[in-house]
């Protein structure tokens, strides 16, 4: 995760798109990885069992496994370190990691596992599962999992039903990483704000934004782009008790009055004059790196990038709890396994994966350097995991984060229709429910479609 944004997540900064781009992008992205479905496929549950030998070994030949990530950014060479200790510990398996920026990473992996030339593991985000499953790119790891004696109490069990799709467990969570709310020691000590005054609730934060403003101080930078101010939306409907979509898929449910008051929060932000209009892309983590900003609601995956800054001076907190419950976005990295040609080798090249993606389970804790909360609980509890401070402190949300919908395609929806009404109603372009209801109709539309194709997604 790179820059002022998560890796690999952002888009051209010089030009945002077009409702009717995106429109047009959706229904494109659809279509492409629609290709995985073409032909013949096996029968992904077979393949699973084959793989369900567990970690008890791989004694087959010397072979090479393909590991593909987004890693890209802060978090590629903690990634490359466990990846080398792997291969010192295994003398007949040898993985080599391929990266490539997530925006493309969704395109490639379906069309390379359909020419039969995809990864042996991959990572997968969360709420990419449900998409990559339907179209038969990863496999079913149920057997895999019993094999292997995983289940809900290794993780937590928002992060252990995250990896399911229809009845059937698809990824194996590596790490959760929600937002919090960042602050600058700086800016807060100029204004004369101590660690007791520090924002948990409603009330305190807008109390601090209040005093900050006195100071001649904008304190909370509202993004009109989806990293931050959309993380922001979904994180504020879902504390005002609100959802993205109806359960099943078939329709959105963000225009509610939940997501009304939501999206009023953040415009009430830039009305009282706590965040100046119109904020570029990146504009909110610069300014906040230059001292010009109080508080950012930001991923954990800046903690490395705040760290590298010379004299920032910052800390972290939980997300406050603005609405009438305690709730935070989030997303988790999970272990997947592409499916594979359906010969005798591919049948190896599972067992081998299988034996990969149980050591770097355990082996979390290593990977929370990379700025991520583990997802094993033994990691989490560990002496060592409490020593990392900023990420001790992300961990203490898991009681209440929350994972976008497993619902095939909802990615591109979401991306075409709710993330550009919260850019037009920060931007002061459109009121709030008019923005939502608008993207609401438009987003039926594509989850119909979505629907025809796919099914629905209970």
């Amino acid at each position: 995760m790179q820059r002022a944004r998560a890796p690999g997540r952002s888009g051209d900064p010089e030009r945002q798109p077009s409702r009717r781009d995106l429109l047009a992008g959706a229904g494109a992205a659809a279509g492409l990885l629609l290709l995985g479905c073409r032909g013949d496929p096996v029968d992904v549950r077979d393949q699973a069992a084959i793989a369900a030998g567990g970690s008890r070994g791989y004694p087959g030949p010397a072979i090479d496994l393909a590991f593909w990530t987004g890693f890209t950014g802060g978090d590629r060479p903690p990634m490359e370190r466990l990846i080398e200790r792997f291969n010192r510990e295994h003398d007949n398996i040898t993985v080599r990691m391929s990266v490539t920026r997530w925006g493309d990473f969704y395109q490639k992996v379906p069309a390379a596992v359909d020419s039969g030339h995809g990864p042996d593991v991959a990572v997968m985000h969360a709420d990419q599962l449900a998409t990559a499953a339907v179209h038969r790119t990863i496999l079913p790891l149920d057997e895999v999992t019993q094999a292997l004696g995983l289940g809900a109490a290794d993780f937590t069990r928002t992060l252990w039903d995250a990896g399911v799709f229809r009845g059937r467990r698809y990824g194996i969570p590596l790490d959760v990483h929600p937002l919090g709310l960042y602050y600058n020691r700086a800016v807060l000590a100029d204004a004369g704000i101590g660690d007791a005054a520090l924002p948990r609730s409603r009330r305190d934060y807008l109390a601090v934004l209040e005093h900050l403003k006195g100071r001649g101080i904008q304190g909370s930078w509202v993004s009109p782009v989806l990293y931050t101010g959309g993380l922001m939306f979904q994180s504020l409907l879902w504390q005002s008790g609100g959802e993205l979509f109806s359960e099943d898929g078939a329709r959105a449910t963000f225009n509610s009055e939940a997501g009304v008051e939501a999206l009023g929060f953040l415009l009430d932000l830039i009305k009282r004059g706590y965040s100046p209009r119109d904020v570029g892309q990146d504009a909110d983590s610069i300014a906040f790196t230059n001292n010009r900003n109080a508080f950012i609601w930001n991923g954990i995956w800046m903690i490395n990038t705040y760290r590298a800054i010379p004299g920032l001076r910052w800390g972290v907190l939980p997300v406050p709890a603005i609405g009438a419950r305690r709730a935070v976005w989030a997303n988790s990295h999970n272990l997947v396994l592409p499916r594979q040609p359906s010969t005798g080798a591919g049948q190896g090249r599972l067992k081998a994966s299988v034996v990969f993606v149980d050591w770097l389970s355990r082996h979390s804790l290593e990977w929370a350097k990379a700025g991520m909360v583990p997802a094993r609980r033994e990691a989490r509890e560990s002496a060592a995991f409490q020593r990392m401070t900023e990420q001790a402190t992300f961990a203490e949300q898991l009681p209440v984060v929350r994972f976008p919908p497993a619902i095939a395609g909802v990615d591109s929806v979401r991306a075409s229709t709710l993330d550009l009404a919260v850019n037009e109603a920060v931007l002061l372009r459109t009121a709030p429910r008019e923005a939502l209801n608008r993207a609401a109709r438009e987003a039926d539309a594509l989850l119909s479609d979505n629907l025809r194709k796919f099914g629905r997604a209970l």
